[in-house]
């Protein structure tokens, strides 16, 4: 018969295992930095020796580093999906930047549907707590919109518990954070406001915390439908500038 013996796990594999899980599920960031080696075994309730053990194949496997007098933090396992070069590349071109944004409509629209539908109470109150400090942010006429903008989005992907779209986003945040700095300021200087924008992240966390998932997309897919129109009106209306600049220089010649 195949049968074995069970064995005891042993308390460094008990702690690998923990630490491991904390790392997919987006708890443990990349650079967070480990509490120091007695409060953790403590937290733990393992000895030093076993705490060592772990950390010690943890590192092996990549997922941690020590930094010599610094502590032991959690590796940058996944980086940013795209070099800072090509973030630049994506932002100065019309083409990239809405087939960003069609991307994040279908990808953002899928997580605010789960976060609606799978999401813990915890999950929504932290949705909820970043959009009140939009609020708050919005009112004051601070600069940390477009910060909170991105923590906003990043909040709901994070209540969607698909640990993959967590970690394939989280990679790209350079990219959404790029982007959501980019279209702030071009929709302000088109003249839209604050308060706008605010209702339409008010509507997408009202749905979410109501438990909508239709709703919820819904509220996704129109705010960054907003976004995209923005976007083609400011580049119709610079190309309109060029168009009449040069019609201004050549009546200038004539003249």
């Amino acid at each position: 018969m195949p049968f074995e013996k069970v064995q005891a796990e042993k308390l460094s594999q008990a702690v690998v295992r923990q630490i491991e899980l904390l790392i997919l599920r987006g708890i443990l960031r990349p650079g967070d930095r480990l509490p120091a080696e007695r409060e953790l075994a403590g937290r733990l309730g393992v000895s030093r020796p076993s705490l060592r053990e772990a950390l010690g194949a943890l590192r092996e496997r990549g997922l941690l580093e020590a930094h010599p007098g610094a502590g032991v933090y959690v590796a940058d396992v996944l980086g940013s999906a795209f070099s800072p070069a090509l973030v630049r590349l994506f932002a100065s071109h019309d083409e990239a930047v809405f087939d960003s944004l069609a991307f994040r409509r279908d990808m953002e629209g899928l997580a605010a549907q789960r976060a609606a539908r799978l999401g813990s109470d915890s999950d929504l109150r932290v949705i909820d707590t970043i959009f009140r400090r939009m609020e708050a942010a919005s009112e004051a006429g601070s600069g940390e919109g477009a910060r909170l903008d991105a923590e906003f989005h990043m909040a709901i992907i994070e209540a969607g518990h698909n640990v993959v779209m967590l970690h394939m986003m989280r990679s790209m945040y350079d990219l959404l954070r790029e982007g959501v700095f980019y279209n702030r300021q071009v929709m302000f200087s088109r003249h839209t406001t604050r308060r706008e924008l605010l209702d339409q992240h008010r509507a997408i966390r009202d749905a979410i915390l109501s438990r909508a998932p239709e709703a919820a997309r819904a509220a996704v897919e129109a705010h960054l439908d907003y976004v995209e129109d923005a976007l083609r009106e400011q580049a119709r209306a610079r190309h309109n500038e060029e168009v009449a600049r040069q019609r201004l220089a050549l009546e200038e010649r004539r003249g």
